[in-house]
């Protein structure tokens, strides 16, 4: 699913789409946590050699890097956030998958099972 960046949005940060926002807005609620907000990083690991981490959070890092989309903050450390920049977090629920999905234009390629990128 591709994402419309309007004049507000900026292109280089992460977007969430508004699919993917709801989601973690009815995550939020099932945890009674209404100031949580998505903690995405990147980490060592996977066939590719760096691996996506997806959370709800309620710390704030120093340094962080922060976007809100649909009432959803969206947050990303200052080491993480060259790699993520562009990526679009959507959220797919079909008969064969069903989770988030980040489509990241810095990933130059990534493993066969799609858990890891380089």
């Amino acid at each position: 699913m591709s994402v419309e960046l309007t004049p507000e949005t900026e292109a280089d940060g992460i977007v969430l789409t508004e699919v993917a926002a709801k989601k973690v807005s009815d995550l939020r609620e099932s945890e009674g946590e209404e100031n949580l907000v998505l903690r995405i990083s990147v980490a060592p690991g996977g066939c590719s050699g760096l691996r996506y981490q997806l959370a709800l959070d309620d710390r704030e890092l120093d340094g962080d890097v922060e976007k809100e989309w649909y009432g959803v903050k969206v947050v990303t450390d200052r080491m993480s956030a060259p790699y993520l920049s562009g990526a679009t977090i959507d959220f797919v629920d079909t008969i064969s998958q069903q989770g988030f999905t980040i489509d990241n234009p810095n990933a130059q390629g990534s493993c066969a099972c799609g858990d890891s990128f380089h």
